[in-house]
């Protein structure tokens, strides 16, 4: 039995202790939650290292089997092999253990839940001895100075009249400070019993939860203890092979595998030349004749020539007739002698050297081989050009495929369209390439088609910039595609284009207080203020309110948006097999009076900035050509950067020159990749089962809400869940009701907001029964999309540095890029 230390140390004049214990129990749900975080953390860890150790073993495979020290390379592989499958097994049994920990989690939730109602009586005590105290010591400060104030009329011989007075009143006093007591005697003792049952039932839960994470703990050294058990034999075992893997033996192996014989080379005795057989040997022997195809010789009269002639036109793979025929009468062919041999032109040697290319003839026994020229000349058809040259299609095929690297002079085309613009900066609607299943959906306008960025079309990050001038500003040509960033945490997945712009085709006009619509813009902007974000910024526009007049002495309000994109692809139930790629974009809106104040002023105030929380990102990429930042910071967790004020001055002023009806001006600042944690960074987990069989296809989804990926968890909306079945859909039903688009065989759920308020904390699953009349279907990949107002999932944000700037409005969003789950 553990002494009742609660019960002994938490009293004291301000009776507080119940508060002290109460959040103490509180502390225990955090702990928990904690102590899942560091087993998560290291089963990432130990996964990563086991992923290391694979790829290790896979490069020892691969590494040179020449020479005696090739069969060690077997041994390395065999012994990492064994290694990395030690530290997978760890991950399997801490993922296990993960789930007994959050399984214990809401065990524990529900017990605080639970004791809370159990303690509320103590706390009413608490609240009630409290409460008393304090109106007991204000009627005794009360009761003393009555006294005092009679016992002084009375020395200094007041009325009888004023005596009786203080008289009465501390007469009055005195009750009240008798009650009062009397009160905080029967409140004391209901506070002590209470009190003392709560103190050692909060000593009871903390006994039960430090015993509960010891055990958790126990489990977890265990089952690392295991794993440098079997790592340890593992070694033993590399050590062993390496003991017997003798220098003897290796030599025997070479020689057994590349030995090229044990016999050696024999005597050879001197012979005499026998003269008589010399001579007979040295007689001339008949040349072999070399015959040209598609001409007969007068002395073969076996070979045909119509068949060599089929031959020589279709020994290039070419379909008969492709070359037109060949008129072998007026070809230049060499001219032969009557045994059929090349007789040799005539030529001056240097010439023939320079301008000729000959072959030889294969003779056995001439000093000087005999060489025959060889001259092709085009064939002239005359029956049109389609068949001797490629199509136009596999002209734009080969076209197609040419990358060209982006420009790095400051030249930019004048005659770029508005379509052309469209195609680079999309509109805000969730947009997805052509092949996208989302793309194909004509049941939603939110889920329309257009182009996007290819991944093998996007160029290098380093690419060069154009310095901007106070003069004249020139900005860059548009590159084709925005800036890559580092692959292998998603590849193939593409951005979506940050959701702050209305599409198109809208004219309406955002509020005053949202300056980061975009709004339509005209080809003389596009073709002269939008550039790429990684080089120059991507300047928008909006149509608002009436211009903002600013005076210089103004805190000039600067509004920023962070926009990200998280794309996903989950792979069945496991969630190791899940590929996450979360980019983000900020971007800057500066109202139009602002151009007038920094034209004005000869030296505005330099615009800084601080961005904090970078420690949660993996790159970022600022742009190059606007801002400045020290690349020499220590703090891991936050980044400075401040403006090239001359060259946003002349920047915001070129934009407003092309659209002076504007309002405000965005400018694509950075962009950034947040480092994922697999499964654990998506929004919505997902899980997909098919059940196929000829006659009918069973459909479900699991779904998740995950609160921890976000920094400031909140409900994402507009989810929408698309899936292609094919087999010939009859029939079908679903829960909760769905869209089924017969034309397009897709099927489209459409569900409320979803968050930690929604039925089993956003957890639940979507079931589809789908009866066929040409089955059996095959599992597809389904898509999903979703938007967040207010947070993002990287939780990174803006501070305004220095004097002369104020940020009137933050803007933070995620949506969904590519969202992709397979059975």
């Amino acid at each position: 039995m553990i002494t009742p230390y609660f019960l002994e140390n938490f009293w004291g004049e301000k009776n507080n202790g119940f508060d002290v214990l109460y959040h103490n129990m509180k502390h225990g749900q955090i702990s928990s939650k904690e102590l899942t975080d560091f087993i998560r953390e290291r089963s990432t860890i130990e996964e990563a290292y086991a992923r290391s150790m694979t790829k290790l073993a896979k490069s020892a495979g691969n590494f040179s089997q020449l020479g005696t020290f090739a069969p060690v390379w077997d041994v390395f592989k065999s012994s990492t092999e064994k290694l990395a499958s030690c530290h997978l097994e760890l991950v399997r049994k801490l993922q296990e253990l993960i789930k007994e920990v959050q399984k214990y989690v809401d065990e524990q939730a529900k017990a605080h839940k639970k004791t809370k109602e159990e303690v509320a009586s103590t706390l009413e005590a608490v609240q009630n001895i409290q409460t008393i105290s304090q109106a007991l010591q204000k009627s005794k400060e009360i009761y003393n100075a009555k006294t005092v104030e009679q016992e002084r009329l009375r020395k200094e011989g007041a009325t009888q009249r004023d005596v009786d007075k203080a008289g009465v009143k501390a007469k009055k006093a005195t009750e009240t400070y008798k009650s009062y007591v009397e009160k905080y005697a029967t409140a004391k003792s209901e506070f002590e019993q209470k009190m003392a049952e709560t103190a050692q039932k909060f000593q009871d839960i903390e006994e039960s939860h430090i015993l509960h994470m010891k055990e958790i703990i126990q489990s977890y050294s265990q089952s690392v203890d295991e794993t440098h058990i079997q790592i340890g034999e593992v070694h033993n075992e590399f050590v062993r092979n390496m003991e017997n893997t003798s220098v003897e033996s290796l030599i025997q192996k070479l020689s057994e595998s590349k030995g090229t014989g044990k016999e050696r080379p024999g005597p050879i005795e001197f012979e005499e030349c026998n003269a008589a057989v010399a001579t007979e040997g040295a007689k001339p022997r008949k040349r072999k004749t070399f015959a040209i195809p598609g001409r007969r010789k007068d002395k073969d009269t076996d070979s045909t020539e119509s068949t060599e002639v089929e031959a020589a036109n279709t020994a290039n793979g070419a379909p008969p007739g492709y070359y037109g025929a060949i008129d072998f009468q007026n070809a230049n062919v060499p001219q032969v002698d009557a045994e059929g041999f090349c007789v040799r032109p005539e030529v001056n040697e240097n010439d023939a050297k320079e301008n000729s290319f000959y072959s030889s003839s294969d003779s056995e026994d001439e000093d000087e081989p005999r060489k025959f020229h060889v001259e092709i000349k085009p064939v002239q058809p005359n029956n049109g050009t389609h068949q001797n040259r490629a199509t136009i299609d596999e002209l734009k095929a080969s076209i197609g495929n040419i990358i060209l690297s982006p420009s790095t002079s400051g030249q930019i085309r004048r005659n770029q369209s508005s379509d052309e613009l469209a195609k680079t900066r999309m509109p805000a609607s969730y947009e997805l390439s052509s092949n996208d299943l989302l793309s194909l959906d004509p049941l939603s306008p939110t889920l329309a088609g257009s182009s996007s960025m290819s991944s093998s079309t996007v160029p290098a990050l380093n690419r060069p910039t154009t310095p901007l001038t106070a003069g004249a500003l020139v900005p860059p040509p548009r590159p084709s595609s925005r800036p890559k960033l580092p692959a292998g945490k998603l590849t193939g997945i593409n951005e979506i284009v940050r959701p702050f712009s209305p599409p198109k085709t809208s004219n309406a006009s955002p509020p005053p207080t949202a300056p980061l619509a975009r709004a339509e813009s005209s080809s003389s902007l596009s073709s002269n203020a939008s550039v790429s974000a990684s080089n120059t910024p991507t300047v928008g526009t909006s149509r608002g309110p009436s211009p903002v007049t600013l005076a210089s002495q103004d805190a000039l309000p600067i509004a920023v948006a962070f926009t990200e994109s998280v794309n996903a692809y989950f792979k069945g139930a496991d969630p190791t097999k899940c590929i996450v790629k979360i980019t983000g974009d900020m971007t800057l809106s500066f109202p139009m009076g602002i151009i007038k104040v920094f034209t004005t002023n000869p030296s505005p105030a330099v615009l800084t900035f601080k961005l904090k929380n970078t420690s949660k990102l993996e790159q970022i990429l600022p742009n190059q050509q606007l801002l400045y930042s020290d690349p020499s910071q220590s703090d891991s967790n936050s980044k400075d950067f401040w403006f090239n004020m001359q060259a946003l001055t002349s920047y915001l002023r070129k934009a407003s020159d092309q659209n002076p009806s504007a309002s405000y001006y965005n400018v694509d600042i950075l962009k950034y990749q947040v480092l994922s944690n697999g499964i654990h960074s998506t929004p919505l987990n997902l899980a997909v089962y098919w059940k196929c069989s000829p006659s009918t296809t069973d459909l479900r989804v699991d779904y998740r809400y995950n609160p921890e990926s976000m920094a400031s968890p909140g409900p994402i909306s507009n989810v929408q869940i698309l899936v292609p079945v094919d087999g010939g859909v009859a029939n079908m039903q679903s829960l909760p009701t769905g869209i089924w688009n017969s034309e397009q065989n897709k099927f489209l759920w459409k569900l409320n907001d979803i968050s930690e308020k929604s039925d089993n904390e956003g957890a639940g699953s979507l079931r589809a029964k789908f009866e066929l009349s040409s089955g059996p279907s095959t599992p597809t990949t389904l898509a999903v999309q979703f938007m967040s107002e207010g947070s993002t999932l990287s939780g990174v944000d803006m501070e305004l540095q220095g004097t002369g700037y104020r940020l009137s409005l933050s803007k933070k969003r995620f949506a969904t890029g590519r969202y992709m789950a397979d059975c």
